[in-house]
């Protein structure tokens, strides 16, 4: 890969290894999400899927995530515009917007470990998803 591949291409010019190696293993957007079906407004759970390993926010079955757990969007260049979902910190979200990674990337820090230093991971707060949760109970305000 070459340096600041993401600044040198648009999203749909990266190769796979550099669109996966955009994921900077925050983990937010495996957090359950509650959507008020009046206003539409979108509400992050402390709760995440249960394939969501805490200890560095990857998911344990990568490969198979779509099939084992059916809600699970795998992104993509065609719909990472359409997923207003995303964390606001998203490399793919920010990217897509025309904006560069933040600082605390692992692409710019040189460290996975970056993004749960800077405090943007989920690894601090989130709990594993168990499927008896009231999820209205774990509503979050991500920054």
């Amino acid at each position: 890969m070459s340096d600041k591949f993401w600044q040198q291409k648009s999203l749909a010019e990266l190769s796979n290894k550099e669109w996966e190696s955009l994921c900077d293993g925050c983990g937010r957007c495996c957090l359950i999400k509650l959507e008020d079906e009046t206003s539409g407004k979108l509400y992050y759970t402390s709760i995440v899927c249960a394939y969501l390993d805490l200890a560095n926010c990857r998911c344990t079955d990568y490969a198979k995530r779509s099939l084992r757990q059916p809600d699970c969007i795998k992104l993509s260049k065609d719909n990472i515009d359409k997923l207003e979902w995303m964390p606001k910190t998203c490399a793919y979200r920010l990217l897509a917007a025309g904006k560069d990674l933040k600082s605390w990337h692992p692409l710019l820090s040189g460290s996975n470990d970056s993004v749960h230093e800077a405090g943007v991971s989920v690894r601090s707060f989130a709990m594993l998803e168990e499927g008896d949760e009231e999820l209205e109970q774990y509503i979050i305000n991500l920054k």
